[in-house]
Formats: C-alpha cells, structure tokens, sequence
C-alpha cells in the first residue's frame, strides 16, 4: 500500500472502534502502517519504562522565528521551502535548537509534544553517551579486549577483538545488514528482538533466535581482521549494551534513566522495546519525545553538561574520516556510535533508518532534531536535502 505525505489524506488506520486497518505484524514499520506505528510503540510492543525520575524538567526557553518560507531544495535539487521540504520527506516532527532556545518547532500526522516517537538508530548515541559515563568512571576501558567483560564471545566472531573496535563499528564480525531480506543478521534481529514474527513459510530447518544475545553467540566468522575498516552493523551496539550490564549489574533501561535521562530534566519518561528475555534493544528500540531528543542533542552540545564525560565527546568528534565514505556524508565518519559530518565541523549525527536525525554543530551553536516516517529504509536524496536545510537553517539565524 502507497504512504501518504502530510499534505495528502491520510488512511484510517487504527481509527474507530474496533479500528478498521489494523497495522499487519510483518509489516507495521513499512508503509503505510510506520506513518501510525512509530508514534505507538507501546501499542505494538512489549516495551520498558526509561523513567524521567522526579527530578526537575529542564525549562526550553523560547527565541522563535517562523522558518516555514525559508528557502530550501528539495529532493531533486528544485527550490521550495522548508515546509515544502517536510512535507515532501514524511516529518512527524521537527525541531530547532539556536543557543539552547527553542528557535522551530513543528508536529505533522498526528504528532504532539507528549508522543514518544521511535527513534531506530539514534538509539545506539543513547545508549553510547551513558557507555561513556561508565568508562568515565573506569568500570569499562574500550581498551580492553571485548571477551574481558563477556568472556562468552570467546567463541564468536569477536574473539580479539578490542571494546573500542565494536563501539567504532570497526570489527571484523561477519554480519549483513541487509533490511529487506528476512533470512539475513538484521531481519533475524526482527525475529530476535520480538519486533517481527518468524516470516510465514519460513524453512523449518533454519533455526531462529529466540532472543538477541542467542543471536549474538551465533556470529561465529570474521569477515575481516578486526580494525581493518568500517562497516555500518547494528548488532555492535547490543554487544556494547550487554557490557553496561555486566559491569553495572543493571538493565539498560535502568542505566539510562539513572544516567542520562533523569539528569537531562526530560519531559517524558521515554522507553525502550524489550525482548523475550527483557533485553532493551540497544541499536534501535529506543522512544521519547520530539523536545526531549532536543534536550539530549543539547546536552552533547553542552560538552556533557557534567553528565556525559567532556573528554569522550571531544573523542567522539575525532574519526578517521575518508574520501566517499558514504552516498550522503561523503566526507564523514564514525566514532563511538556517532557519525561526524566531515572533518572542518566535526558536527555529530545521530541517524535513523527512515529519516531520524539530531544534528550537533558547535560551530552554529545548534541542534536540529527532525523524526520521520519515510516509506523506504534509506533515501540518499531526503537525507541530502535535509542536511543542506540544516545549513540553510544555521546561515537563517546566525
């Protein structure tokens, strides 16, 4: 079934009672059903609570300037307006932080300031950040080989290699993240996480995970010597996540809200989708609110704030950055589960499949937040002309 942008009817799905179109198991992060799914994890998933605590709400002050006629490309390279932009690129919301004030901010399909909206891959700097705080505070050094802290891995493709090698993505640990095959590491991650059942007509003898570290014992071959070069593999962050537990005695979710989420002053509790095993999904299952992402962004920006240890975000803003890294960061990098736009900014990405981004420029003092809902895993011309927005927006309010 065709997606519809925000400027187009929308399908009742999930309206009425009982609700007429039910979004299908298989496929409730594929369009159409993503542009409802991903503000209603909780509908959809077993999830965990990351408590905000009862602590104070960090206060947005607020210096607005309507952006809407903001010039701006489209997809194609054709002019329009930043409007016309998140239209055109499915924009459940989108945010805008200048000097820590609130300078945009928009909600399309549905989308308040209340929902928790799925974050996908931004969850790996999440969960990253407060692995920071841990090697702060000397419980983890990425050092280390990873069997150090599970000894279990021993046995996979990980043996040898460092902690610092899987937070960088950098390890030789044969894995294909390829979205639309089923049978590959990420779709088996779909069955893994409890995010998707095991695909129908599936072959009875190929045996499925149950839950993700069973995935992860199951990696036995390298493809690579660890180190050798970087290759994008959501399973990496799990690994990382499995440490914080080991060395903490906690659950991620726990760690998260202890560390990170209570002290930022968020708005909302945010979660996580756990698997059968309770394990919070590390590499993307974690949810919160369009101004809390904000505040996390901030947060990084404010070199940690004293939460997050200054010295690893200066780290993570130090990758090895190579000609045609990727189609839309050609001269970017990876570190310590950030991408880093290009070696003169050294601005940071937490990026998604299906359009989730928060941006981080020092130099524009300023953080853009924008969730989404695209009908594909990837597309190189949204993200493009999403980043070139972005700096349409810092030379708007310089």
């Amino acid at each position: 079934m065709k997606s519809y942008r925000n400027s187009e009817p929308a399908p009742p799905i999930m309206q009425g009672s009982p609700p007429r179109m039910v979004p299908p198991k298989l496929d409730w992060d594929r369009p159409p059903w993503n542009r409802w799914a991903f503000q209603h994890i909780r509908e959809i998933l077993p999830t965990v609570e990351v408590w905000r605590g009862n602590g104070h709400r960090h206060r947005l002050e607020r210096a607005e300037v309507n952006l809407d006629l903001l010039p701006a490309d489209d997809s194609m390279g054709q002019p329009t307006t930043l409007a016309g932009l998140l239209d055109e690129t499915y924009t459940d919301g989108f945010l805008v932080l200048k000097g820590g004030k609130v300078a945009y901010e928009r909600y399309f399909n549905g989308m308040t300031e209340r929902t928790l909206h799925l974050s996908q891959s931004m969850a790996k700097s999440v969960t990253a950040s407060v692995f920071g705080i841990l090697v702060g505070r000397g419980l983890i050094d990425p050092a280390l080989p990873v069997t150090t802290y599970l000894p279990e891995l021993e046995a996979t493709g990980w043996a040898g290699a460092s902690v610092q090698h899987v937070l960088d993505m950098t390890s030789g640990v044969r894995f294909s993240e390829e979205y639309t095959d089923p049978y590959s590491d990420i779709g088996q991650v779909d069955v893994a996480t409890g995010w998707k059942p095991v695909p129908p007509g599936s072959a009875p003898a190929f045996r499925w995970p149950s839950h993700m570290f069973e995935l992860i014992l199951g990696l036995e071959e390298k493809s690579r010597p660890h180190g050798a070069a970087f290759e994008y593999r959501s399973i990496e962050t799990d690994v990382l996540a499995f440490i914080m537990e080991r060395v903490s005695g906690k659950r991620l979710a726990q760690l998260v809200s202890e560390e990170l989420w209570q002290k930022l002053g968020a708005d909302e509790s945010a979660c996580f989708t756990v698997d059968s095993a309770g394990y919070a999904v590390a590499d993307g299952g974690f949810n919160a609110t369009l101004r809390d992402y904000g505040r996390f962004g901030q947060l990084i920006l404010d070199n940690g704030g004293g939460v997050v240890p200054a010295e690893w975000i200066e780290a993570t803003r130090n990758g090895r950055h190579g000609p045609d890294f990727s189609p839309s960061l050609p001269e970017g990098s990876y570190r310590n589960q950030f991408w880093i736009e290009d070696p003169r900014s050294r601005a940071l990405m937490c990026r998604g499949v299906f359009g989730q981004l928060i941006h981080i420029d020092w130099n524009m003092k300023m953080v853009v937040v924008k969730l989404s809902s695209y009908p594909d895993f990837t597309n190189v011309a949204y993200s493009v002309a999403t980043l070139k927005a972005v700096q349409a927006i810092a030379a708007a309010l310089a």
